[in-house]
């Protein structure tokens, strides 16, 4: 999970909040009647540590709810709470990697048309043309201004991931491609063909809290 409050300067390779230590909840607050059918769930908590608060002086509470329903749907529900005096802001991203297999034959439907950041040219802006979206090299984008339900598509497997989402209004679609992927400690060379990270975010226009919200 990517999150970056505030200017905290550099941001970790895909974010700092999976590099935290979390708690679990014991005694979480129970899901609603009409939400409770057939779930299993669990609260992870993050605090900002002794540290945090020296390189960002602002006090949170971030509860992530991890809910598996009966037919396999995995809920993700993240509630951050302005504990400090002073507002603040954060812009976040869910890293979700997505098992394909391969990627050079999955398709993303649903962000055809729109315009999207491309963090391989300098967060330049663009137009995506194509009426899906496929993988033939290394892709790194922000589509802005999503709709809540995008479709990937895995015809090998003849699998359709379904992501619905809330309150996000980005999506980051990331695939590191073969030379990158040699870089990087925690990916295999050759991972890259098996996996997609697509996940709902707020990156272009980052969540202001005020003291309390």
């Amino acid at each position: 999970m990517l999150v970056k409050f505030g200017n905290c300067g550099s941001l970790e390779q895909h974010g700092s909040a999976r590099n935290k230590i979390w708690t679990i909840d014991e005694n979480p607050p129970p899901p609603s009647p009409n939400d409770s059918q057939g779930k299993s769930f669990v609260d992870l908590l993050l605090k900002p540590s002794e540290e945090d608060l020296k390189r960002w002086p602002h006090s949170f509470d971030f509860r992530l709810r991890v809910s598996l329903l009966a037919d396999g749907s995995l809920t993700l529900i993240s509630r951050i709470w302005n504990v400090n005096g002073k507002p603040f802001s954060f812009s976040f991203a869910y890293h979700t990697f997505l098992s394909v297999s391969d990627i050079s034959e999955v398709r993303i439907e649903g962000l055809e048309t729109l315009d999207y950041l491309d963090n391989l040219c300098q967060k330049e802006r663009f137009t995506e043309q194509g009426d899906a979206i496929t993988f033939e090299s290394e892709v790194d984008r922000v589509y802005l201004s999503t709709p809540n339900v995008v479709a990937v598509l895995d015809h090998e497997r003849k699998r359709t991931y379904v992501v619905r989402k809330e309150g996000l209004p980005d999506v980051v679609v990331w695939n590191p491609w073969e030379k990158k992927s040699k870089s990087m400690v925690d990916l295999g060379d050759v991972e890259y063909k098996q996996m997609l990270s697509m996940n709902g975010a707020a990156i272009e226009k980052p969540v202001m809290l005020k003291p309390g919200e």
